[in-house]
């Protein structure tokens, strides 16, 4: 028999672990295809606006991938050596040179890898089409996808993966030298650090994750822990606390629970929690440093994708804030042919120069008569002004940098005004106009600024009005000062759009990966609990029990650090949510979710062959 064929029943017998390993690989591989097939896409391209937003984007979102699939592989290689040392001790013990032990497992690792690589490829090829079509459909574009094959794509994708596959391999070529034979047999004997749990550095996670999150949820405008610590200096604070503090709740806090409830007689001799609680304590402190990699890389996932999920969610909402109006410009009337207009109104403006808040500043101002007009046309609420008091319109006014306008005084030359209320609701389009004063009619007649006249026009279906603000952008000049509902939108629909896609596919990348990670942890550790499960079944103990205890030991190594990762990212996104003042609650909980119920699967996986392997013995 040679290497190759030994190295082709070894794969064969050891595909129940290999199995998920190549799923994530193979799905990798066609993700990574797919963003390089989008930024070779011919159809992309034909829409000038997203050309370069989808191929820069695609290039980013490809390296990142690369660089977490290398480091994946690389992770997973390490434990499926370390889970076969004993069999590459038992070669080595009948006489096979190292050299040939060697390339043995280079074949494996190649062999994996060009299998994955290829049906990557294959399904990629299969799935861009429909890849694509839901970026089309995020990014609101209106074009016909093809099913074409890209060569560049292909070659591309063999080139990187069959660099990180060789590199790999070499790894599991050159690692066989690095032990002594009696190194390898004792090699599923040793894991990682067991750290004592200690009440100090029990404490100190808790106060380092406290400290992280209590300057997260801090205003970074007003907060004077900001302040002092620097805009720029405060995230990296955060990140440090975080994740020193996570690794502590894994290596000690966790533990210190764990061990008072062991301690507690009344709970601990109830049913098997004494043998499961005994068994946690060891596998929380053995995997610290991957428990608290998978909180950080969840946490990063669900804030990341909360956060574009949020800001694509919110389009319209922050678009009709902006733009209020479908269509606004600064010019003469366009007769414009559509049955889906609502109103088309023309607005007298005068631009003033004028002092407040000690300063100077250049505003717009209209009569009480128009803006009640279109107030009442955009069912708002009517406004009454005497004399010479006006009303301020800034939708740009934040209360955390903006002083309020009510009871301010206005100085127009020689003219004082005073300030009887203002709104960041507009209901005239920015930037065709900022900051807008409204005063009486005949206080509008004394200015002296220079009369403009601008177009207001609403329209049913505003978002898809975009061929109708084209056809009017295309009459007017430069500095006609346009504003359009729809094309801002759309533009808002294929950044955030397209960021989603990538955003999403990547999120799925790296919750694969975790729940893999988890997965190979936890069958290493089903054949080592075999014997114990063996004596508690002779000894009376019923599958029922044993299968809870099963899903009980499982379920904690899966759930601490969803939790803890669900958690991390809710502060991280309250802080986004109050910079950009965000009502993002909706999609972030989708966002959880779906997350959760994708690496729900992953539990129940394990769950399933941790079963089977104790079933085996008994």
């Amino acid at each position: 028999m040679t290497l190759f064929d030994l190295a082709v029943k070894n794969i064969r017998r050891n595909m129940k672990s290999y199995s998920l390993y190549i799923g994530s690989m193979v799905f990798s591989i066609l993700i990574y295809f797919t963003f390089v097939t989008l930024k070779f896409s011919d159809e992309m391209f034909t829409e000038a606006s997203s050309s370069t937003l989808v191929s820069t984007l695609m290039n980013i979102s490809s390296v990142m991938l690369i660089i977490f699939v290398a480091i994946f592989i690389a992770y997973s290689n390490s434990f499926f050596m370390k889970k076969r040392k004993k069999e590459m001790g038992l070669y080595s013990l009948l006489g096979v040179r190292k050299k040939q032990i060697g390339f043995l497992l280079f074949f494996e690792n190649m062999m994996i890898g060009l299998f994955s690589l290829v049906v990557g490829i294959i399904l990629g090829f299969f799935a861009s089409k429909g890849l694509l079509a839901i970026l089309i459909k995020l990014m609101g574009l209106e074009l016909v996808s093809s099913f074409t094959l890209s060569g560049a794509a292909v070659r591309q994708t063999l080139l990187v993966f069959i660099v990180i596959f060789l590199f790999t391999s070499l790894q599991g070529y050159y690692v066989i030298y690095k032990f002594k034979l009696i190194d390898l047999f004792h090699a599923e004997k040793k894991g990682e650090d067991l750290p004592k749990a200690k009440f100090i550095t029990a404490l100190l996670g808790v106060l380092f994750i406290g400290a992280g999150y209590y300057l997260a949820a801090q205003d970074i405008i007003t907060s004077k822990a900001w302040m002092a610590l620097g805009i720029l200096t405060t995230p990296l604070i955060i990140v440090l606390l975080v994740v020193v503090g996570t690794y502590l709740l894994f290596h000690s806090v966790t533990v210190f629970v764990l061990s008072k409830l062991k301690n507690n007689e009344r709970w601990a001799w109830r049913g098997l929690n004494l043998m499961t609680v005994s068994q946690m304590l060891y596998r929380i402190r053995g995997n610290a440093k991957t428990l608290t990699l998978i909180a950080i890389l969840s946490a990063t996932t669900i804030t990341a994708g909360g956060a574009v999920f949020g800001l694509y969610y919110n389009i319209g909402k922050d678009t009709q804030k902006y733009a209020p109006n479908t269509l606004m410009w600064q010019g003469n009337a366009i007769d414009i042919q559509s049955d889906a207009i609502i109103y088309n109104e023309s607005l007298m403006v005068k631009n003033e120069d004028l002092t407040i808040f000690k300063n100077e500043y250049n505003y717009s101002f209209v009569t009480l008569s128009q803006y009640n007009n279109i107030a009442s046309l955009q069912g708002k609420e009517v406004l009454s002004l005497s004399g010479n008091n006006v009303y301020v319109i800034d939708a740009y006014y934040d209360e955390r940098f903006s002083r309020a306008y009510t009871g301010e005084e206005m100085l127009v030359g020689e003219e004082k005004y005073m300030v009887k209320d203002f709104t960041s609701d507009a209901i005239f389009n920015t930037p065709a106009m900022f900051v807008t004063v409204v005063v009486a009619d005949e206080v509008f007649e004394k200015l002296e600024g220079e009369q403009q006249v601008y177009q207001l026009v609403e329209m049913e279906d505003e978002k898809n009005q975009l061929a109708v603000s084209k056809q009017i952008e295309s009459q007017l000049d430069e500095n006609s000062s346009f504003s359009s509902y729809p094309e801002t939108y759309h533009a808002s629909v294929q950044s955030f759009g397209a960021l989603l896609f990538a955003g999403s596919f990547l999120g799925l990348v790296f919750l694969m990966a975790m729940g893999s990670i988890i997965y190979f942890k936890m069958i290493t550790e089903a054949e080592e609990d075999r014997s114990k499960y063996e004596i508690l079944y002779k000894v009376g103990v019923n599958n029922k029990e044993m299968k809870k205890t099963i899903r009980a030991q499982v379920g904690l190594i899966f759930g601490i650090p969803l939790i803890v990762g669900i958690v991390h990212s809710m502060f991280a996104l309250k802080a986004f949510s109050m910079l950009l003042s965000l009502d993002i609650v909706v999609p972030v909980v989708i966002w959880i979710v779906v997350y959760s119920l994708i690496y729900a699967i992953y539990y129940v996986l394990t769950v399933s062959y941790f079963n089977k392997t104790i079933r085996q013995k008994i």
